[in-house]
């Protein structure tokens, strides 16, 4: 079981603290209550036997009556039962793709600062117990851009201020700067605090990861487990082949053969912890296209025979279907769309935020997914916004409440047509499917 970042951890220990102590409050104020209800039923009983000795009841002097001091042994304490119910929040986004302009919305004056990009959806992604998201990119230095795919260290801190925990690693972009490459991103997620999953810097570490991670909040042992579909046509140099985790033999061609060995293998080592809940990071699909695959299909009922619960897609860089079982308990989000990228294609400059609601009954023995919902978001390019020329992300909801207060940064007037169509598409791509259509 891989070593989660000190950083990540300290934020889901915090997080805890603060429900441990919002919990202590209410108990504390139960319990006062209760004290107070007791101290009126005793001081009305003391009134009512004091008025009883004075008269005895029938106009005569009462006897007067001996009585005994409380003791700590004679008082009953009603324990407080903890509750058998967890409910904890995941949240995911799509690719966060690593391009020019995304480079260049974070440049500041001899550096770069990516917190204003991603101001206005902070506190989304933060208000979760877990979040995670696809990194479509390297960190290894300049030069900077589309050609390298390599962005600065600072962009990292952003979504770390952001609350990002996880970044799905096993991605068409894992090799782009080769194995140095690779290395020099795993090393710079995890020196953010964040940790990275499905791409691993040696055997060595694969091996002693097993190819997956496994966290665990609130009580709830969740893990996660990421693959690509490939490496951008790239194939991995000889001896190496386990540095990233890939759904196909074929990866550097077709696409056609499921690599069920390596896949089950790395299933079953996860299932010998007994997490959970199990989520599956899948980079699959084909760019720019809504069909969904034959071999997903299968790839989709492999994982759920082999105990996966969760899969988030991500790589088509458009909104896909999401399917909920709700009796079941699973959910199958085939495409987020691009939480982040050039936003130039048609359906590329919105997606979502998914947030999931995992309940764990002790008594049941269950975890499930129970809900979910989903925060729509948008890609505001630099010539969308009144005197505002900044690339960012922002909801949507947030951005036509800020147009139609008139406020001075708001959307120009084709922006906002564009968030409100964004808003019919995101219903309709992500429609759950009928069930005569499955």
């Amino acid at each position: 079981m891989p070593q989660q970042d000190d950083g990540m951890e300290k934020r889901r220990q915090k997080r805890e603290a603060q429900r441990k102590r919002r919990q202590a409050q209410v108990r504390r104020m139960r319990l006062t209550l209760a004290l107070a209800a007791v101290l009126l039923i005793v001081c009305g009983v003391g009134i009512y036997k004091l008025t009883q000795s004075v008269d005895g009841g029938d106009g005569q002097p009462a006897q007067q009556v001996q009585t005994v001091p409380t003791t700590e042994e004679t008082k009953e304490t009603t324990p407080i039962q903890k509750s058998p119910i967890t409910t904890i929040h995941i949240k995911a986004a799509g690719d966060l793709n690593v391009t020019d302009s995304v480079v260049n919305a974070g440049m500041a004056v001899n550096s770069y600062d990516f917190s204003p990009v991603f101001k206005d959806v902070a506190a989304i992604l933060s208000d979760a117990d877990l979040t995670v998201m696809n990194f479509e990119g390297n960190i290894c230095g300049a030069p900077y851009g589309t050609e390298t795919t390599s962005a600065p260290a600072e962009l990292l801190t952003a979504l770390r201020g952001c609350g990002v925990d996880l970044l799905q690693m096993a991605n068409s972009c894992a090799i782009n700067n080769g194995l140095n490459g690779l290395t020099a991103t795993l090393r710079a997620i995890r020196a953010a605090g964040i940790e990275p999953v499905g791409a691993f810097a040696s055997s060595e570490e694969f091996q002693k990861s097993k190819g997956y991670t496994m966290t665990e909040i609130q009580g709830v042992k969740v893990g996660f487990v990421a693959f690509t579909k490939g490496l951008g046509g790239r194939g991995m140099p000889a001896g190496n082949e386990e540095l990233v985790n890939i759904l196909y033999t074929d990866y550097a061609t077709e696409y056609k053969e499921i690599d069920k060995t390596r896949i089950t293998s790395i299933l079953k080592a996860m299932e010998e912890e007994k997490p959970d809940l199990t989520i599956a990071l899948l980079h699959w699909g084909s760019e720019y296209n809504d069909d969904i695959s034959k071999t997903q299909e299968q790839l989709v009922s492999l994982l759920r025979k082999n105990g996966v619960d969760v899969v988030l897609g991500t790589h088509p860089h458009t909104l896909q279907p999401i399917e909920f079982d709700e009796s079941a308990g699973t959910l199958v989000a085939y495409s987020l769309g691009d939480f982040f990228g050039e936003a130039d294609r048609g359906a590329t400059n919105y997606s979502v935020i998914l947030d999931l609601e995992i309940t764990k009954d002790a008594n049941a023995g269950t975890t499930k997914v129970t809900d979910y919902t989903l925060h729509p978001i948008y890609t505001v390019r630099e010539n969308e916004c009144v005197g505002n020329n900044d690339r960012r992300v922002v909801r949507i909801g947030t951005a036509l409440s800020a147009y139609n207060g008139n406020f001075l940064d708001k959307v120009t007037d084709s922006c906002k047509s564009s968030m409100e169509y964004a808003l019919t598409r995101i219903d309709e791509r992500t429609a759950i499917k009928e069930e005569e259509d499955k």
